[in-house]
């Protein structure tokens, strides 16, 4: 796990939610994934798309399909099930809803393209901040995570005070949020926090 290019991200993602961009891309490693998912569970980013060099298609990022259309979808296959399987020259049924994304087979060439949020025409993600640094990584017990979640300082680590503030850890159950760890009672490496 590199550390230094978590610090990359981090600053990156403060910069594209300052600079208001609606989408960035950053390197993908099975941190950076699991950290971003975590961030989307949060509500801090909208959309998590693996793809190349070049960004996917809008209505990829924001398509979903309307309960109709999947009422309307179910419909028609307790009607005629064999729409469900593809058949030569006809897509699935449901299948002209979802858009193929080009992924390149080069693992060095492929980038995660983060949807950022935005409320009031203010950014949801302000700041995210690097905890354990590459020359000093800090691990919390879950007594000390109890201490952080309710805004006291423990382990040279500051409460979590601003209001939506999360903490993110890595542990041997992957990368978890600081209160899930508080109710898993499962302690691990301080990654970054974020409010």
């Amino acid at each position: 796990m590199s550390l230094v290019n978590l610090a990359h991200v981090c600053s990156h993602m403060q910069n594209a939610s300052k600079a208001r961009l609606g989408l960035t891309s950053i390197p993908v490693s099975k941190l950076h994934v699991n950290l971003m998912l975590g961030l989307q569970r949060e509500g801090f980013i909208s959309t998590v798309t693996l793809g190349g060099a070049t960004p996917p298609k809008p209505f990829l990022l924001q398509a979903q399909p309307d309960p109709e259309q999947l009422e309307k979808m179910a419909a028609r296959l307790k009607e005629e099930p064999w729409n469900a399987y593809p058949v030569e020259g006809h897509a699935p049924l449901g299948k002209e809803l979802v858009q193929e994304v080009h992924v390149p087979e080069n693992p060095a060439r492929r980038r995660l393209w983060l949807g950022l949020k935005y409320w009031n025409n203010e950014p949801v993600l302000k700041n995210m901040k690097l905890i354990s640094k590459p020359t000093r990584r800090i691990w919390l017990t879950s007594e000390d995570l109890g201490k952080i979640t309710r805004t006291r300082e423990s382990s040279y680590v500051k409460g979590l005070t601003h209001p939506g503030e999360c903490m993110f850890m890595t542990t041997d159950r992957g990368i978890l949020e600081a209160r899930d760890c508080v109710e898993r009672r499962i302690g691990g490496m301080a990654l970054c926090r974020v409010w």
